[in-house]
């Protein structure tokens, strides 16, 4: 195989890249002429068609506009053959005359205009003046044009003649004052008539879209017009002057008009500056015009009356915020500020500006006028530093780093740098940058070098502050970025030496990875740079490496598992991009650590950080080719070990190396294809859907380079056919690697469809299906001379047809979906449908399935109807009704008319089926809810018209009545299933009671449905009435004989139970997908322009009804369900409602909202609106209103609905409007949830905020809740999604300038808020009430600064008693010390608790808590206040217990451990206690005193020298004391040191402390009652080693070891789940101590092991919780080597394997914790010394779905060296047979099975039977083929084979029980049987084998095959595997 490709064969591939890459064809429409110019031309045109009326005549009659360019490019090669005495030549001068119209007559875009206007700029100079005369008067005309709509083609013609076209200019010159009076012509008029047609969007986009195009023109033509002053405007009074005021004023009447596009008002600003410009004198003094406009101080009396009357608003003190904004950007942009043009006036304007910007910045709150003044500042500054390149030194001092100027537009981009908006956040940098450079210019040139920046004092403060900021703060990175591009590194890293390990640190939060890697390759490329540059030969390479690889590979090696996936994802592409010679230092050092550091499931390990490495570099093009690589940097068995290792990313990585390349027509190698198919065999069933992504877009990147090389591959062959002694083509024939492509990838689809089986799980179908689904697109049907290497077509049989055709009955509906558009992709003609009565019974069975009551089953029926649909595989007797229509629409596009024809056949027996049902429905709505759930048809109505292009359809006459019957049917079942749905209560309707009373009232209940609920739930009470459509009749007689649930006997149907539950679905289920329909049906049919027009389906009464429709149930619906998906419905048509043409429609949105306010607004106690349920479906109706207005306009709705709900949300006295207040605040937390609103919503945030604030204090609870989610939304809104549960994390947090420069109106609001909570807290803090004086300290902390908290602890503590006070109360001591306590919490998170100051401050407290230390003594009888004090010393201990660097710990120094022993010893815990447990506080304070004990002890045990005799009290007193919760805390505490010392994972090992407890422990498991305290004891005793305690039982506890392992299994099988595996885990580690010390110690417990395996067995049950599997799992991998692979078993054979099977078993489990925790035991059997060569990947991490076969394949080799293959054989085909899982009796609960709406039994969704039964007879196959069988006699196997042909038979039996289509009508029965009639035969294959009658050679399994009785097509099926 060759794995490239020779210069030539390049070469060729680059040829057949331009061969075959389709170029998108240009689209150019022909250019026309009017009859007169037409008749012209044919007059002029010569004979012999050579002059150039008979060029154009040829031209024009064209009608390919391609065509015509080539003759237009001839036009002027023609003239300059003409004769020069030719200027008379009437021919010519008429030719341009109609060359000029045409011109005109073209579209702006039209590519024919800019070629016409190339040729005509390169006419003969002779021709020019006859050119520009004949331009002129066509110009002429089209100026006079006087029709409004026909004014923007005027203008975009002026607009194309000004844009690099002379001869246009020319016109235009000449036509100056026509032009511009044109332009204030038209701009006046489009105005006016924008006004007319306010508040049609349409219409007015379109206007304002003209106003833009002017207000350009006008600006271009004054820009572009040279000398325009000089010519032009010499007199006042002459027309183009007048035309320019009357311009002018325009722009002026524009710039102050809010109701315009802001667009339009910004291109006014800098057309009033640019007109300003040219017509005012002197030019010195525009400047001071300019200031005195923008600091609103114009002195009318000097200024010219003309400026004065066109400019009169802007003269004016009340100029708006935008139109000084928009002046700003004018005069930057339009003033020339370079080389010191605008003089010392210019630079008093430029610092105006910035003043008046930075005043606008704190007053500009919406966001698209925020992001307009973040690019005018950020104008600003490229300004500033275009005018310090030639200023004055006054300007340099106002300019400078320290300036007030820099300093404001620092503190711009603080506030901003991390605003939502993206592009305002690229303009802070752009800021930031150019502030660097305005410094740099106001220094002298030797301090302007980047060494001597890089020690200005400016640049160093700068520095410092950003390195001093978190690393959360995402603007802190562009700006370091920034400063390294100025300074260089060098500085910084001077000064953070560890930058690249702390950047790389934070690299875990994917919402900073981004910035952090672009600083990442700033600094390492800056720093490569520098030290290239100063280098003298190559070790600085080294200096690098140690920068920026060293902390790499430690974050891949050590790093958590987000972080190190950022790091490979963003930084390392960019690492090796600047140094790829840096991956062999990289590969060198993960080679020499991957076999140590192998990684687990949870960890990479080096293994995984080299495939990392490797697939980046070969992704971006750093390693040659991939065969190259892999024989000098990694091995053929680490590939391999990569793609089944435990963790999923190393195996995704091994993977990506595989199939990425940066060529993309790499060959690839017949190794490679290997190792994809050994991955493929393993992989495809991932439980996580983002590993099957990637798996999927891998292998798809692989089927790309298949196909892309495979075209390489075909033209070498015909190259080597015809240069066949060529020797640079590779020496293996290209047919050769053509025909290994083609057997790769039917290899492939065989493994792919072979994991369709039956019973295959949900991740596993998902993942062949969709990469048979990449196969079918990457390798289409060839058409022309295209060839492909592969079609999935060719190995699609009628059995695989099958197989795909089933795949829909899978539950899950992306397998639907994923099946579907595969057999979408695939050719007709590969099955053909041909017995009509299969076809009937395959149409039959998705009726049925319709009308199923199970959700799921009428998905399937949607893809099976629409798959007959597009197959044109309908049933005949379906057809009948429709032959005429059929042979009517016989021509046309044949296969689109078919589909349309099946559609609206299925559509209309669907909608007969539902008009029966609905009929029956409208009797009785339970016995539909039991029998026929109704939305099952609608759903498949749905499904079957979203597929169909309705915008052109054929057959409209027949559609048109179906539509009209659709949306009365639609409307009818709605009113069935809404009484339930609009109900107070839909949940509960029908009594779930067991009690026939209950049942009694079913009647009753039932008839009083009546969805009327009042909102006057505050003050009266619900009072139903009966409603007499619903009809319940049929029910009366069985009211009496009701028990748990309704029982009803439809009409030729089975009698079923009718619970709460299929009422409630059967009506939510019908609402939602009539509201889906609707929607549908308004989004994709086309609407009627007028009411007799043919043309539409829908007409404009019907979407009115469709809208009234969802304006009733969104408002009226209580079931969350069902008004959510109404919304969904709803949203579609808003959608469609705002973008038709029809004004009626149009405006239907806006008078529903209007509608829906005013009924708020009210709060009629008659209103239907529901109240309850957070206003149920109202805020979804008002947010689709709203979410749907064009974005693009002024969103004036959102503006004038949030002004009405904020006034409505305010706090009010009014008890009537409580109503409207909580409604408003629920719509208000709507709308502010919304995503769609974006920016939009943000300045309302601060009213919201100030609402739901307000609202909190309302004495209504519904406001106050209401309030509250209203408050928690804002708060989402404002800081950003919480990613984790700490409430105070960093990551959403902003500065207080930054927060109050987006919300300035919350700073007094909330300032004022805040101090009355400040003064309440103190008096809360006195409260009687508990809660209150924990709440008032906990408010108190966000008051303290950080650094007054130890001042502020001082004063607190010095307002509590001394023990001499004779009158205190213990509420103000609890308060206060509380308040104490939170403050010093507080610290204790503080980034200053180990500042020295910091220290010495909280030393200064712990000296004030020794003055009150009686507070926590007997002297103080309060056990709470004295818990609360004990609690502060015991944070004390933990915020003074860390010295400082060179100094003692303060807590010693202070004698501070003394006070707090004598604590202890003269407290209960060592004295004893008097207390009873109703004393107030005794547990608080037991925990406290507790928690101070321990840190006390261990702190005496950490301090070296010190006695044992100083602890006041030892951890045995505390275990002994009769109050759990000491024991508790205590066992807690030792646990961890415990469990430390075990992992490894600690520093030291045990204290001496904590030795020889073991005896101590034991005696506490014995006599321990509190369940708590003893699952603690055994978790401790698990930790020690055994060898340490176990001898010490029979001295402690009087039991033998083996009388205590009796007692410990007793205790694992009888107790409660933690403590049951707790003692398993126990048990198993005494057992292996036992097993591994002396053969005499290992016979005594032998007989014990029975029961031990027993309760392994029992703890690995699916029942069970997660922990117990997890301890049968740890008990199996602690006693592999003694038990499951020893060469002499200790067990008899059937209990080890009876451990293998439970093996087994875990390996099967739904959770990857405890597969993960099997696989550990896999991995340690199959790396003992007897059993490491029984497959290739002992010592090896590997993942559970290989280690399962592993597993297998090591029991197979045990089995023979054990000599017990005789005895086993037939315990193993027992599994294979499935002896232990009871067929039988679940063939007997298959006929009894109730029809339950959802299934209730646990379902491993992993589990894949067949595969276990696969591997499992694939390795007795080879055992039994490789072993002699000799000592197995026939009468040992009988009993198996007896049982083996019983299944048979009864299978076999069963099938044919089974209905037709019986895979889709009885999916769960036909699966069992299936997966049964695989394993009974699998079984009898080996059976076969074993008595001689089957060759080795017989298929073992072929996961597709199934009976032959189920096949529903005619073509024979295949016996062997797929």
């Amino acid at each position: 195989m060759f794995v490239g490709v020779s210069q030539k064969g390049w070469l060729l591939l680059i040829l057949f890249k331009m061969g075959v890459k389709k170029k998108k064809e240009m689209q150019v429409t022909a250019l026309t002429i009017c009859h007169q110019d037409l008749e012209t031309l044919r007059s002029l045109a010569d004979v012999e068609g050579k002059n150039l009326a008979s060029l154009l005549l040829h031209c024009v009659q064209l009608t390919d506009g391609v065509s015509q360019i080539h003759y237009v490019k001839q036009i002027v090669p023609l003239l300059e053959k003409a004769d020069k005495n030719g200027a008379c030549d009437p021919t010519i001068r008429s030719c341009l005359d109609i060359l000029a119209g045409i011109y005109l007559s073209l579209s702006v875009k039209n590519p024919l205009k800019k070629v016409l206007a190339s040729s005509l700029d390169g006419l003969p100079e002779f021709f020019l003046t006859e050119a520009i005369q004949s331009f002129t008067s066509r110009l002429q005309e089209e100026l006079n044009t006087t029709h409004l709509y026909s004014y923007r083609k005027v203008t975009d013609n002026i607009s194309s003649c000004m844009e690099n076209f002379d001869l246009g200019r020319a016109g235009v010159n000449n036509l100056l004052k026509n032009v511009l009076h044109f332009l204030q012509k038209s701009l006046i008029e489009i105005s006016e008539e924008n006004r007319k047609f306010a508040g049609n969007h349409i219409v007015q986009t379109q206007l304002m879209n003209d106003l833009l195009v002017g207000t350009r023109v006008s600006v271009m033509l004054v820009q572009k017009i040279q000398d325009f002053q000089r010519i032009h405007l010499k007199t006042s009074g002459s027309p183009t002057w007048q035309s320019m005021c009357g311009l002018l004023s325009i722009f002026t009447k524009f710039l102050s008009d809010d109701d315009l596009l802001q667009t339009i008002q910004s291109t006014s600003g800098l057309a009033v500056i640019l007109f300003i410009k040219a017509m005012f004198h002197p030019p010195e003094k525009i400047p001071d015009l300019i200031s005195s406009l923008l600091l609103r101080s114009v002195d009318c009396t000097s200024i010219p009356d003309w400026f004065l009357n066109c400019c009169r608003s802007l003269c004016c003190t009340d100029v708006s915020q935008s139109t000084l904004l928009f002046l700003c950007q004018g005069t930057l942009t339009m003033l020339d500020w370079q080389n010191g043009n605008m003089g010392l006036s210019g630079e008093a304007l430029l610092l105006n500006i910035v003043h008046v910007l930075f005043t606008l910045s704190s007053q500009i709150k919406e966001s698209t006028l925020e992001l307009f003044l973040s690019r005018i500042l950020a104008s600003w500054t490229n300004s500033a530093i275009h005018v310090l390149e030639s200023s004055s030194p006054s300007l340099k001092d106002s300019l400078n780093g320290n300036s007030s100027v820099v300093g404001r537009l620092l503190e711009y981009v603080y506030t901003h740098w991390e605003h939502p908006l993206d592009a305002l956040r690229h303009q802070t940098k752009i800021i930031f940058r150019n502030i660097l450079q305005m410094h740099q210019l106001t220094k002298e040139k030797s301090d302007s070098e980047a060494s001597g920046l890089a020690t200005d004092r400016f640049i160093c403060d700068l520095t410092e502050s950003l390195l001093r900021l978190e690393w959360h703060v995402k603007g802190k990175y562009a700006c370091l970025g920034c400063l390294v591009d100025y300074i260089g590194i060098g500085h910084i890293l001077a000064l953070a030496k560890t930058i690249p390990s702390q950047i790389l640190e934070v690299m875990g939060d994917q919402s900073l990875v981004p910035y952090a890697s672009d600083l990442l390759e700033t600094m390492f490329r800056n720093h490569k740079s520098h030290l290239k540059s100063q280098a003298v030969d190559s070790t600085w390479i080294d200096e690098w490496h140690e920068t920026w690889v060293s902390p790499l590979l430690f974050i891949l090696c050590e790093g958590n598992l987000d972080q190190k996936s950022y790091v490979i994802d963003y930084y390392l592409p960019k690492l090796l991009n600047c140094s790829p010679e840096s991956l062999s230092y990289m590969v060198k050092i993960l080679q020499t650590s991957a076999d140590a550091k192998t990684g687990s499931y949870n960890s990479r390990g080096a293994l995984g950080a080299l495939m990392a490495c490797l697939r980046t570099a070969r992704a971006h093009g750093h390693l040659q080719s991939a065969t190259d690589a892999w024989r000098n940097l990694v091995s053929s068995a680490r590939i391999k070990q990569g793609l089944i290792h435990q963790h999923c990313q190393v195996r995704i990585d091994t993977l990506g190396l595989l199939c990425e390349s940066n060529r993309s027509t790499e060959i690839v190698s017949m190794e490679e294809m290997q190792w994809i198919q050994f991955f493929i065999t393993y992989n495809l069933n991932s439980q996580s859907p983002g590993v099957r992504q990637q798996i999927c877009s891998l292998l798809k990147k692989l089927f790309c380079r298949i196909q892309e090389s495979s075209q390489v591959l075909y033209k070498l062959e015909q190259s080597r056919s015809k240069h066949e002694s060529d020797n640079e083509l590779p020496k293996q024939h290209p047919s050769v690697s053509l025909q290994q492509y083609k057997n790769f990838m039917s290899s492939i689809c065989n493994r792919l469809f072979e994991a369709l089986f039956p019973g295959s799980s949900y991740p596993t179908r998902f993942s062949a299906l969709t990469i048979l689904g990449s196969i079918a697109e990457v390798f289409p049907v060839p058409e022309g001379q295209v060839q492909t290497v592969y079609q999935l077509s060719h190995d699609i049989d009628v059995g695989r047809f099958q197989t795909l055709m089933e795949c829909f009955t899978s539950t899950f509906e992306e397998v639907k979906i994923l099946a579907f558009d595969l057999l979408m992709k695939l050719p007709k003609t590969v099955v053909q449908f041909q017995d009509s009565e299969k076809l009937q019974g395959l149409f039959q069975a998705a009726l049925e399935l319709s009308s199923s009551t199970k959700p799921y089953d009428c998905v399937t029926a949607s893809y099976l109807l629409n798959f007959l649909i597009w197959q044109d595989a309908l049933p005949s007797s379906l057809s009948a009704s429709l032959q005429t229509q059929q042979a009517a629409c016989g021509d046309g596009d044949k296969s689109a008319i078919v589909v349309e024809r099946n559609t609206l056949m299925v559509i209309k027996c669907l909608l007969e089926n539902l008009e029966e049902e609905v009929s029956q429905a409208e009797n009785s709505l339970l016995q539909a809810a039991a029998s026929f759930p109704l939305y099952g048809r609608v759903h498949c109505i749905t499904g079957a018209l979203q597929r169909l292009s309705l915008n052109s359809l054929r057959l409209v006459s027949e559609w048109r009545p179906v539509v009209e019957k659709l949306l009365l049917m639609s409307y009818r079942l709605s009113a069935v299933v809404s009484p339930v749905i609009q109900s107070s209560s839909p949940e509960g309707l029908i009594p779930m009671d067991t009690d026939s009373e209950s049942a009694s009232r079913l009647q009753t209940i039932l008839s009083e449905i009546q969805p009327r609920d009042t909102n006057d739930y505050f003050t009266q009470a619900k009072i139903l009435k009966e409603r007499d459509s619903f009809d319940l009749e049929d029910l009366n007689a069985s009211v009496p004989n009701i028990g748990a649930s309704a029982e009803i006997k439809g009409k030729e149907r089975k009698t079923c139970d009718v619970t709460a539950q299929m009422v409630l679905v059967c009506c939510w289920r019908s609402m939602k997908e009539v509201a889906l329909l609707l929607g549908t049906l308004c989004q994709l049919l086309p609407m009627q322009s007028m009411p007799e027009s043919s043309n539409g389906l829908l007409t404009v009464e019907q979407v009115k009804e469709i809208g009234d429709y969802f304006k009733q149930h969104l408002l009226q619906s209580r079931h969350r369900g069902a008004f959510e998906l109404a919304y969904t419905g709803f949203v579609k048509l808003t959608e469609i409602l705002n973008r038709c043409p029809s004004v009626s429609l149009q405006k239907l949105p806006e008078q529903w909202l209007w509608d829906v306010l005013e009924e708020i607004k009210c709060s009629d106690p008659s209103s239907k609106l529901c109240a309850t349920r957070r206003s149920a479906g109202i805020p979804f109706y008002i947010q689709a209103l709203l979410a749907s207005e064009p974005k693009k306009g002024k969103m004036d709705l959102l503006k004038i609905t949030m002004k009405e709900l904020i006034t409505l949300a305010g706090p009010t006295d009014d008890s009537r409007s409580t109503v409207s207040q909580v409604h408003a605040l629920n719509i208000l937390r709507a709308l502010f949830r919304d995503t769609r609103l974006g920016e939009n919503i943000i300045p309302y945030v601060a009213d919201g905020a100030k609402a739901a604030i307000l609202g909190f204090t309302s004495p209504v609870w519904a406001v106050r809740n209401s309030s509250t989610l209203l408050f928690s939304t804002l708060i989402t809104r404002i800081f950003g999604v919480k990613r984790g549960k700490d409430e105070l994390s960093k990551k959403n947090r902003m500065t207080g300038s930054e927060f109050f420069s987006r919300f300035p109106e919350l700073y007094p609001f909330l300032l004022q808020q805040l101090e009355a909570v400040a003064n309440s807290v103190d008096r809360c803090g006195r409260s009687p009430v508990y809660r209150s004086r924990e709440m008032a300290a906990r408010a108190l902390v966000p008051f303290v600064m950080v650094d007054e908290i130890p001042a502020t602890i001082r004063t607190l503590l010095a307002k509590l008693p001394n023990c001499t006070d004779q009158c205190f109360r213990q509420n103000h001591i609890h308060g206060t010390l509380l308040q104490v306590f939170h403050l010093l919490q507080a610290c204790t998170d503080s980034k200053y608790r180990l500042n020295a100051y910091f220290q010495q401050l909280l030393a200064d407290v712990a000296v004030c808590t020794r003055a009150k230390l009686w507070l926590a003594e007997r002297q103080n009888p309060c056990l709470v206040t004295r818990a609360v004090y004990i609690d502060i010393l015991f944070l004390l201990t933990r915020c003074l217990d860390k010295p400082t660097k060179g100094t003692e710990p303060a807590a010693e120094h202070l004698s501070f451990w003394e006070d707090v022993r004598r604590i202890i010893s003269g407290s209960e815990l060592i004295t004893g206690f008097p207390y009873t447990f109703t004393v107030p506080g005794l547990p608080q304070y037991l925990q406290s005193l507790t928690k101070l004990a321990i840190a006390t002890a261990w702190a005496v045990a950490a301090q070296a020298g010190e006695q044992a005799g100083t602890i006041p009290i030892f951890f045995s007193q505390l275990l002994e004391s009769s109050f759990p919760e000491v024991r508790l805390l205590t066992l807690d505490a030792l646990l961890e040191r415990f469990s430390t010392a075990a992992s490894g994972l600690g520093e030291k090992g045990l204290p001496p402390l904590l030795w020889n407890m073991g005896g101590t422990f034991l005696m506490l498991a014995m006599k321990e009652n509190h369940p708590e305290c003893f699952c603690k004891i055994l978790k401790i005793l698990h930790c020690m080693d055994p060898s340490e305690w176990l001898p010490q039982t029979e001295d402690c506890i009087h039991l033998t070891p083996k009388e205590f392992l009796i007692w410990t299994m007793d205790i694992a099988s009888n107790e409660r789940s933690e403590i049951q595996s707790v003692a398993l885990r126990l048990a198993s580690r005494v057992i292996a101590h036992h097993l591994q010390t002396c053969e005499e110690t290992r016979d005594s417990v032998a007989p014990t092991l029975k029961s031990w395996v027993q309760l392994v067995a029992f703890s690995c049950g699916e029942h069970l919780p997660t922990e117990s599997r997890l301890a049968a799992a740890e008990a199996l991998t602690r006693t592999t080597p003694f038990l499951l692979t020893s060469l002499h078993p200790v067990l008899g054979l059937q209990d080890t394997l009876a451990l293998w099977r439970c093996v087994l078993t875990l390996l099967q489990s739904e959770e990857q914790a405890v597969r993960d925790a099997a696989t550990g035991t896999v991995v340690t059997a199959m790396s003992q010394g007897n059993t490491y060569q029984s497959t290739e990947f002992a010592f090896c991490q590997v993942d559970a779905s290989i280690a399962l076969p592993l597993a297998l394949a090591v029991l197979c080799d045990l089995l023979q060296q054990w000599d017990q293959l005789a005895p086993g054989l037939p315990v193993l085909l027992g599994w294979l047979l499935g002896e232990g899982d009871d067929f039988v009796v679940r063939v007997e609960s298959m006929h009894q099975v109730e029809d339950y709406l959802f299934e209730k039994a646990e379902v491993n969704f992993w589990a894949e039977t067949l595969i276990f039964v696969k591997y499992l007879s694939e390795h007795l196959f080879r055992l039994l083929s490789k072993s002699s069988c000799n000592a197995l006699s026939p009468q040992s196997l009988h009993h198996l084979h007896r049982t083996a042909s019983e299944q048979g038979h009864l299978l076999s039996q069963l099938f044919r029980e089974l209905p037709p289509a019986a895979e889709f009508l009885k999916t769960v029965e036909f699966t069992r049987l299936r997966i049964q009639e695989e394993r009974t035969s699998a079984c009898l294959r080996l059976l076969a084998l074993l008595a001689g009658k089957e060759r080795e050679d017989t298929p073992i399994l072929g996961a597709s095959d199934s009976p032959a009785e189920a096949n529903q097509f005619t073509l024979v099926r295949k016996e062997t595997a797929c």
